[in-house]
């Protein structure tokens, strides 16, 4: 069993699981494809990945003729196993607070990385969340103002990545001068306890992503255990396990990769969601200002996540595919021959 992005798959075994996050993007690249196909089972988090994996495919071209002589797609089978939550870490308690230097009672939270991209187009689009956040919030009067918690990093912990960090949030919140609403940055690794002290805090009020497309989502499921609402973009992987009735999802449409996100992993000729900012800023504002309305709402969440996503659930669901999928050695009677006496 190989846990890697998809292009890492090799062939090692008599018979090859590969576990993969996926894509992010309406497109694999070749080398997701390829790698796959060297084994006999792929594994995902998501119907999303699945569905994206599954219906990629690349014309292969005489490089002579330059026609069409092959096809390259996905000719493995594909099996969804969610990331199961481990309740005994997120149980919905708080025991202790990571945010006593947090002056504002009422806040917005956000978990993940802030990745490559000009302004709009990194993929979990944080430089346009703090801005709409800004702009919805910035006639507010300042002691009624929520503020907005970033737990973010770039590719690690060093100082200078927290620098350029907050440089950055200065340079997109500068605009707003004194109106401008508190931006609180948490910076560094965090145990899943501290996380699960940080989602449950009192003072965190609702998630907000406008991420433009994850292959699971890891810290939507695991904030899903507190009950309190979340904001999200309304596509990818976490659809499996956020329902529509207890989500504020996010209306938008799906366009390509900005050349400035790009790599070899995001495609520039494949799609990504892009939020309607506008809409964005209407739910942000109703979330505030009729909190009581949006946290009915949002009890689903915790119910639905442990009850069918947690990590007991997930061992269950990945015994069924082993035995579906595995021959396993049995232990069996030996029987030996009768020897005649002589």
């Amino acid at each position: 069993i190989q846990v890697s992005v998809a292009n890492e798959f090799k062939r090692i075994g008599k018979y090859n699981i590969g576990i993969t996050a996926g894509v992010e993007t309406t497109l694999a690249p070749q080398e997701f494809i390829q790698g796959s196909n060297q084994m006999d089972l792929i594994i995902t988090p998501s119907q999303f990945t699945k569905d994206i994996l599954a219906k990629t495919s690349y014309d292969q071209v005489d490089k002579n003729t330059k026609k069409k002589v092959g096809e390259l797609k996905l000719e493995k089978p594909v099996e969804v196993l969610f990331e199961g939550i481990n309740t005994t870490v997120f149980n919905g308690k708080s025991s202790k607070s990571i945010l006593e230097s947090v002056d504002t009672d009422f806040n917005f939270l956000f978990v993940g990385h802030w990745l490559q991209g000009e302004l709009g187009h990194d993929r979990k689009d944080v430089g346009m969340m703090i801005k709409t956040f800004c702009t919805v919030f910035k006639s507010i009067p300042k002691d009624k103002q929520p503020g907005f918690i970033l737990k973010t990093s770039h590719a690690g912990f060093s100082v200078g990545d927290r620098e350029k960090i907050a440089s950055n949030i200065k340079s997109i919140t500068e605009e707003y001068g004194d109106k401008c609403p508190p931006i609180h940055l948490i910076f560094g690794d965090l145990s899943e306890s501290e996380l699960n002290d940080l989602y449950n805090d009192d003072k965190v009020k609702a998630m907000v992503s406008f991420t433009k497309g994850e292959g699971y989502g890891r810290p939507l499921a695991e904030f899903a255990t507190t009950g309190k609402p979340i904001i999200v973009s309304n596509w990818s992987g976490f659809k499996d396990f956020l329902p529509e009735e207890h989500t504020l999802y996010l209306d938008g449409e799906l366009k390509n990769v900005d050349a400035s996100a790009a790599n070899k992993f995001l495609l520039k000729e494949s799609k990504w969601f892009y939020v309607n900012y506008s809409k964005a800023a209407q739910i942000l504002y109703k979330t505030f200002d009729n909190y009581t309305q949006s946290l009915k709402q949002s009890q689903g969440l915790k119910t639905n996540i442990n009850k069918n996503f947690t990590l007991d659930k997930m061992t269950s669901k990945l015994g069924e595919l082993l035995d579906k999928y595995v021959k396993v050695a049995k232990k069996v009677e030996m029987k030996l021959p009768t020897i005649n006496k002589l």
